[in-house]
């Protein structure tokens, strides 16, 4: 790959306000003098007027800026008249740096000179965090993670549901397993600046970015607004392993679901002296493995999750109200599931409402499960760590209900034969808990 030449000089924070009446926080941007703006609105009330939710906007101020830096990828952040500490300055510099690293790697742009002028803000005492009743907000995306997530959470504490869409819109595979759920549901309205749609046209550099960071700070403010003290957040164990390495740095398609962002975010939030909520994965030290045995057992919610990527499609058009049955998503919960649902219920998981058949039955997919079982570039999404894909491939071919799944079988001999195919004991590891977690003793799970 080769360096493409930058096309901006300076990024810079113009400023944010809040109109409590409305719920409405609006931030603004500018690159090289090109206006951005971004609106998020909430419930209105008197709460938005607290010094914790001025401090929680000022943070949503903080990470969303990300989303408009991209346009141009300058090599100076100008804050303005927003100060930062020097925790906030290391922890913003990290997030732009390592939550745009897909950003980077794929425009060939090296963004290690990258500098953030800001005054200094004094740090000051952080009040505490009020204790008593858990009162939890869990982000919900519809998925096996977070369905695993609220159905602890809800045993230990009184939750809400949080949700993030454009104005006006909701997503059914959102939707479907929220009810399910019979939980309430807080939502939050989030309306990116409508250059960002063009940026084709408008000549902008476009990638990934870091969103789980900025709908986590969405999510604290919306926890500071219904007295809630803890986000409860659904990012597990591998999320925090690299999709790939380029020129001796970790590329993380999931760096902002990580440890080392969830480590550097609550150490924000900690430090706030406007004493601001706790901010924990419950998942952390589970496996998707784990997760995938865990949620076969919530056999309500099989109906109607759906991890497809068409299920998001922003254009509304292109959304699909089934799984396509083919993406790299699709492939992943079907091969992450395997070994622990019945052939014949993920048949009609993958076949509801107009779908087609599972993705383990079509062999022309087996490119794709070969790059999630480790041939090639690991995708850039949200999916497992080699290692568990290929405990998951050799798990879910000892099902006698698999026998008749050619492609499958192919799969698991390839495993078999590698020398560092996973051993049972490595297999029976990965269905325990793994390495550390966040998580506050009135949360925990149960088992050692």
């Amino acid at each position: 790959m080769t360096d493409v030449v930058r096309r901006g000089e300076v990024f810079r924070y113009e400023s944010f306000d809040v109109d409590a009446g409305s719920g409405l926080l609006t931030c603004r941007y500018s690159v090289d003098g090109r206006p951005f703006s971004e609106r998020v609105t909430l419930a209105p009330g008197e709460r938005w007027e607290t010094p914790a939710a001025q401090a929680a906007a000022r943070l949503v101020f903080l990470v969303a800026g990300v989303s408009y830096y991209k346009t141009a990828a300058p090599p100076v952040i100008e804050l303005g008249e927003t100060e930062l500490t020097e925790l906030e300055r290391a922890f913003l510099r990290e997030f732009y740096l390592q939550g745009l690293g897909e950003f980077a790697y794929r425009n060939a742009i090296d963004l290690s000179d990258l500098r953030i002028d800001a005054e200094v803000r004094a740090g000051q005492p952080p009040s505490g965090r009020a204790s008593g009743e858990a009162r939890a907000l869990v982000p919900f995306g519809g998925g096996i993670d977070s369905i695993v997530s609220v159905e602890h959470v809800r045993q230990r504490a009184d939750v809400a549901l949080f949700v993030v869409s454009r104005p006006g819109d909701r997503f059914e595979a959102i939707e479907r397993p929220a009810a399910v759920s019979g939980l309430p549901v807080v939502r939050a309205g989030r309306e990116i600046d409508q250059q960002l749609m063009r940026s084709a046209e408008l000549g902008f550099l476009n990638g990934h970015v870091p969103v789980t960071g900025i709908l986590s700070a969405i999510a604290v403010l919306a926890a500071v607004l219904g007295e809630r003290d803890a986000v409860v957040m659904s990012n597990e164990w591998s999320a925090s392993v690299p999709t790939l390495e380029h020129d001796g740095r970790p590329v993380n398609h999931q760096y902002s679901k990580s440890a080392s962002f969830e480590a550097a975010f609550r150490a924000v939030l900690a430090a706030d002296p406007a004493g601001l909520p706790d901010y924990f994965s419950m998942l952390r030290d589970r496996t998707e493995l784990w997760i995938a045995e865990v949620f076969a057992g919530l056999e309500r919610y099989h109906g109607s999750f759906r991890s497809c990527n068409r299920a998001f499609h922003l254009d509304k058009s292109l959304r699909l109200a089934h799984w396509c049955g083919q993406c790299d998503k699709c492939c992943f919960i079907d091969l992450i599931l395997a070994p622990f649902m019945s052939a014949e219920a993920l048949r009609a998981v993958f076949a509801a409402d107009g779908g087609g058949s599972e993705p383990l039955a079509k062999p022309e997919l087996a490119p794709k499960f070969r790059a999630l079982l480790g041939a090639g570039t690991k995708p850039f999404e949200c999916v497992g760590e080699v290692s568990e894909c290929r405990a998951a491939v050799l798990l879910a071919a000892r099902r006698a209900d698999r026998a008749g799944f050619p492609l499958l079988k192919e799969l698991a001999a390839e495993v078999a034969g590698r020398p560092d195919a996973p051993a049972d004991a490595e297999i029976a590891a990965m269905r325990r808990p793994v390495g550390e977690n966040f998580v506050p003793t009135v949360f925990a799970f149960g088992e050692s």
